[in-house]
C-alpha cells in the first residue's frame, strides 16, 4: 500500500471535517450519477442510503447558519464526522484497502475539525456568521465534488 493510494481517502475526510455530510452527499450524487468507487461499498446502492445522505447533506448547508448551530466538534458533531469520513475514505481507497482507507479518512477528519473550527470562527468574527458560512460551504462542497469526481469512474 502506497501513501498515494489513500490519497483521495485522506482529502475527504479534510471535507468531513468543515461538514460533516457532504462527502456523503458527494458520493451520492456521484453514484446517482453512474459513477463507481474504487473501494466496495454496497451501502452507496443502496436508495435510501443516497437519496438520504443527500437531503442530509442540504439540510447541514442550511443548518449551519442557524444561531443555535452547536460547533462541530461537540460530541455528535464529531461522531457524524467519524461515520461520514470513515464510509467515504473506504469508498475512495483501493479495492481491498477500504479499511486503511476509512483509517486515513477518520485520523484527518476529527483533528482538523479543531483546526477549522478557529479558523471558521476568526472568519465569524470578522464576516458574520452567514457569510462565513456560505464562503466555507461554497468551498467545502466544492473540493468534495472534485475528490469525488476525479477518485471515480464512469
Amino acid at each position: 500500500m502506497k501513501i498515494c493510494s489513500l490519497l483521495s481517502s485522506m482529502l475527504i475526510g479534510a471535507v468531513a471535517s468543515a461538514r460533516s455530510m457532504t462527502p456523503m452527499a458527494t458520493l451520492s450524487a456521484a453514484r446517482l450519477a453512474g459513477r463507481h468507487t474504487p473501494g466496495r461499498l454496497a451501502l452507496l446502492d443502496r436508495p435510501l442510503f443516497k437519496y438520504g445522505a443527500l437531503a442530509m447533506g442540504v439540510g447541514e448547508l442550511f443548518g449551519d447558519k442557524m444561531k443555535s448551530a452547536p460547533d462541530r466538534t461537540v460530541f455528535l458533531g464529531l461522531a457524524a464526522r467519524v461515520a461520514s469520513a470513515g464510509i467515504a475514505g473506504a469508498a475512495l481507497a483501493p479495492r481491498g484497502e477500504e479499511q486503511a482507507g476509512a483509517a486515513v479518512a477518520v485520523a484527518t477528519a476529527v483533528p482538523l475539525a479543531y483546526a477549522t473550527l478557529a479558523v471558521r470562527k476568526q472568519a465569524m468574527a470578522r464576516i458574520g456568521q452567514t457569510r462565513s458560512g456560505l464562503i466555507e460551504d461554497a468551498l467545502i462542497v466544492a473540493a468534495g465534488a472534485a475528490i469525488v469526481a476525479l477518485a471515480t469512474r464512469r
